[in-house]
């Protein structure tokens, strides 16, 4: 579960921001919140504001910071910059390091990371746990500088510090090395965090993608739910029939569950691709994929009628592109980070995802969404509480993105956001000038 997230110095967000994921005392949606000691936290935050304002800018620091997480100890060969871009709207930031923390909790465990650095070198980073309530220090570092707490395993920690390069995470080399309070508190990076898109600042061949075949299920489930007009689906793999992974005999070979995950991942891009291309991508994947929709014959006879899925709707294939991560994180009680929801989605769609984490019934492992929107249909309908709801801002003067919550304005339970929201009293809106 997310806490908070923490950002500074990143692309359009000169400042620091935060995305406060702990609830306020609001009366309102109570039963969709989740405990955690003695507070509670939100399962959903939603993010408005103008094109250009820098709302996908804080998606993409968040998926910047895990995805160099998950994988500095890989992508950070000794000449490697890191993949960081500092506010570049004035003379100096740029000198500056880009910052990000993560506080969270993972298997009942509080945990609080962060690291800031330039494109040269890490700059600071940290790492504490908070397994008892009382917060305590895994790591810390200054630039080579590491400070570790007193423990049996001085020569260990004394080998980690001179494994790691001015350009690497101590965090995730550490993992590698098998060290393990870091190996705990990785967890959750690496198991519990998905999107619905990914950003070109680290090279997707670095990526390390990992799919199961359970993401057929999940599409086929969703596709049903969704009423999106088919009635059940067929996976094709070197003329075999792929449901699930348990279907498939023990006697298959490696090199077959290898293309099958292969051409899982491909499956999984070229549906998140642009419409345009997303087509052809589909027609060339190793996956052949029959869709069965309900139709009528010249006879007038109700049958069965098979559609590939390049033929599906862009709506459809958003759905299908996003489904398997909705369904492991409902399942795992992670977080998914969605950008632009409504995309391509009909409103009813989407209040068919929120729901997904919203409603307690449909959500009881914790999982949480974040997502940004343009939709004023989901302030129009209340599904979320004030506090779900942040707004992203760009200073007209100093080109800088702010972030910042509904509810630090204070607005009355009756009050009509939607209605506020339209005529400016929020900001995040665009000035619209005519002649």
């Amino acid at each position: 579960m997310l806490i908070n997230f923490r950002v500074k110095n990143y692309r359009s967000f000169r400042d620091e921001a935060i995305l406060d994921l702990e609830a306020a005392g609001l009366k309102e949606y109570n039963e969709s919140l989740i405990p955690f000691k003695k507070n509670m936290y939100l399962p959903i935050v939603a993010l408005y504001g103008k094109n250009g304002g820098g709302k996908s800018n804080l998606i993409r620091a968040f998926w910047l910071g895990v995805q160099f997480i998950r994988n500095a100890q890989r992508t950070q060969h000794e000449k490697a910059e890191i993949p960081v871009r500092a506010f570049e709207l004035d003379d100096y930031s740029r000198e500056l390091p880009t910052e990000f923390e993560f506080i969270y909790v993972y298997k009942g465990i509080k945990y609080e990371y962060g690291f800031a650095s330039v494109k040269k070198h890490i700059v600071k980073e940290y790492l504490y746990s908070a397994p008892k309530g009382k917060k305590a220090l895994i790591f810390s570092r200054e630039y080579q500088n590491f400070s570790f707490p007193e423990d049996k395993e001085k020569s260990k920690k004394e080998l980690l510090k001179e494994a790691v390069g001015v350009n690497q995470l101590f965090f995730s080399v550490a993992c590698v090395m098998n060290y393990q309070p870091c190996i705990e508190a990785m967890g959750w990076f690496r198991n519990d965090i998905y999107f619905s898109r990914d950003f070109v600042d680290i090279d997707s061949n670095i990526i390390e993608y990992q799919e199961d075949s359970q993401m057929l299920q999940s599409i086929v489930s969703t596709a049903k739910i969704a009423d999106v007009g088919i009635a059940d689906m067929k996976f094709d793999i070197n003329n075999m029939e792929i449901r699930d992974l348990d279907n498939i005999s023990k006697d298959v070979n490696d090199d077959i569950k290898q293309s099958i995950s292969r051409a899982l991942v491909q499956m999984k891009k070229a549906l998140e691709s642009d419409p345009n291309v997303a087509e052809g991508k589909l027609s060339v994947n190793e996956i052949k994929t029959t869709s069965y929709h309900i139709g009528v014959d010249r006879n007038g006879n109700q049958g069965f009628f098979t559609l590939g899925l390049g033929d599906e709707s862009d709506g459809t294939r958003k759905l299908m592109a996003i489904a398997p991560a909705i369904e492991k994180a409902v399942q795992s009680g992670g977080i998914i980070v969605i950008d632009d929801i409504e995309r391509e989605l009909h409103p009813l769609l989407v209040e068919y995802i929120i729901n997904r984490f919203q409603n307690p019934e449909n959500n009881k492992n914790a999982a949480q969404l974040i997502f940004t929107t343009h939709s004023t249909e989901i302030m129009s309908r209340e599904m979320l509480r004030r506090d779900q709801i942040y707004f992203v801002d760009k200073d007209r003067k100093t080109g800088a993105s702010n972030l910042y919550s509904l509810s630090d304005f204070s607005p009355r339970k009756d009050e009509n956001i939607y209605k506020a929201y339209i005529l400016g009293k929020y900001g995040a809106i665009p000035h619209i000038e005519e002649d």
